[in-house]
């Protein structure tokens, strides 16, 4: 590692590498700082029984020919080398609940989600309809979500809450748990998720869904491979603990190890509260850091991850969000021990183009952090081995089986498939991706104070930048449109826009 450089960025999750990569396009000599043993942040993967499994990118939208983010990925070189598997175009996703004995699929091409979907609800074709126009109509009005750097939402968009305009257009009680059932996505509240989120976070599955062959990290492996194509440079085992300011400027960064490192501008991959503690409370206006403060973080989850004995587990080439109640889809978060677990999402992990049998199945539900109390000041990560103790052990081992016998109700015998169970929990969430009290998808968006979580990328320090799910949208399209913005700050967000756009089309 050099002493100096053009840009240092701390964090190497996808808006920590986009950026990087954007940057060194442009001929920026950049450097970025990973404090864990592997790149990527959301997009890593990990081996349990020889079978991979995701953290946090279980399906990806958008990425069939000439969309959105297939321009974006085709602009920044990794387009042509992902391994990607198309998900069930009938039935990318399929909503169920335990009240209702029906299976609905969402599928991928508006014209086909309307025509799957109207063979369960025959009278409803008209509020179908009016839902995907609505959908596309908030989504087009974005500019860098359809790759335009001019034009401007209206600020009303940012007002309308999701639930609320569901309930507007219809009175059937099951098509709206319907067009809710994938909430999850953003981890809907019912009183606070505005409709832009969800229709930002539908809309690009709608368009196309893929699963990534082998886990999301080889996002993380082409992007640092067009990185290093380009000059630039990461490291791992490089823990930030310091940002030295003078003269309302960043100076250096302080590694745990003892190190530093200068550069002309610093960008932030990391949490929002986290970058604001090591920056310094008295380097920023106390009206922003109060606001920061005040945020509430989304919530986090519990994971089950199984690897199933050979061919015994079909394949599914969809994903499954299932609930307890289909009157319950706004409120899957309001738990208790007896309630719990109230919904869930599933997802297949995916090694080949074709597949009978499942190697291995990822189950995620909601879970509070005040439920880790116990073991908050507990860290482990493979850069930082402990043992959380046989209570932290006894209290997953609980868990799991709980939420395995509500799996069993949706996948009768599944229990008899499987090989071995694995699991994760908010602090699993928080020691390797670094989300405050790990939280799933950075901070709350409310409907109700719109731009309360509105975060700027610039700073009040003159060099400093933010990007990351905490700052703009969350998800791999929304993260990778927020470090176009990041970035815009560096070098002018008309000269990048056009260049990506540009680029792509050719």
């Amino acid at each position: 590692m050099k002493e100096q450089y053009d840009i240092v960025i701390v964090g190497s999750g996808l808006g920590g590498l986009v950026s990087a990569l954007i940057l060194a396009k442009e001929g920026y000599s950049v450097c970025v700082l990973e404090k864990n043993n592997q790149f990527g942040g959301n997009l890593q993967t990990f081996v349990r029984d020889k079978t991979i499994f995701d953290t946090g990118i279980h399906y990806i939208g958008g990425l069939s020919e000439g969309q959105n983010l297939y321009r974006y990925f085709k602009y920044l070189g990794i387009m042509d080398d992902l391994r990607l598997k198309k998900l069930d175009e009938d039935g990318f996703d399929i909503v169920s609940f335990e009240d209702i004995n029906e299976e609905f699929p969402h599928a991928q091409g508006y014209d086909n989600f309307i025509s799957q979907l109207v063979k369960h609800f025959p009278k409803e074709e008209a509020v179908i309809n009016e839902y995907c126009k609505k959908v596309q109509e908030v989504c087009d009005s974005f500019p860098l979500y359809n790759l335009e750097w001019d034009g401007q939402y209206e600020s009303e968009i940012l007002s309308v809450n999701a639930k609320e305009y569901i309930d507007t257009i219809t009175d059937n009680e099951k098509l709206k748990a319907v067009l809710a059932g994938t909430n999850f996505l953003y981890a809907g509240i019912q009183e606070k998720s505005p409709f832009y989120v969800h229709a930002l976070s539908v809309n690009s599955y709608i368009q196309s869904a893929y699963r990534c062959i082998n886990g999301g990290s080889q996002i993380t492996k082409q992007l640092i491979k067009q990185l290093k194509k380009y000059g630039g440079e990461v490291y791992k085992y490089k823990e930030v603990t310091n940002f030295n300011v003078e003269n309302n400027k960043v100076t250096s960064v302080e590694m745990k190890d003892g190190s530093s490192v200068s550069a002309n501008y610093f960008i932030s991959n990391i949490e929002l509260k986290t970058t604001l503690k090591m920056v310094g409370e008295e380097h920023f206006r106390k009206s922003f850091y109060k606001r920061i403060q005040s945020l509430e973080g989304v919530i986090s989850s519990f994971s089950l991850y199984i690897v199933f004995k050979p061919e015994t587990f079909k394949y599914f080439n969809n994903n499954f969000y299932h609930f307890k109640d289909s009157k319950g889809v706004w409120t899957a978060h309001e738990y208790n021990e007896e309630s719990w677990p109230k919904a869930y999402m599933a997802s297949m992990n995916s090694s080949g183009e074709d597949e009978q049998w499942a190697d291995g199945m990822t189950f995620i539900t909601y879970m509070h952090f005040d439920e880790l109390n116990a073991w908050e000041s507990t860290f482990n990560t493979v850069a930082e081995k402990n043992n959380r103790g046989e209570t932290y052990e006894e209290f997953k081992n609980r868990k799991a089986e709980v939420f395995l016998k509500e799996i069993e109700i949706k996948f009768p015998g599944i229990r008899d498939c499987i090989k071995s169970v694995h699991t994760s929990t908010p602090l699993s969430y928080r020691d390797y991706i670094g989300g405050h009290k790990g939280n799933m998808y950075g901070y709350v968006k409310d409907s109700n104070e719109p731009m309360k979580t509105f975060i700027p990328t610039k700073t009040k320090l003159d060099n400093l930048l933010l990007t990351g799910q905490s700052v703009n949208m969350h998800g791999v399209l929304g993260v990778t449109i927020g470090a176009v913005v990041t970035c815009s700050d560096i070098v002018g967000k008309e000269y990048l826009v056009n260049k990506i756009k540009d680029f792509s089309i050719d």
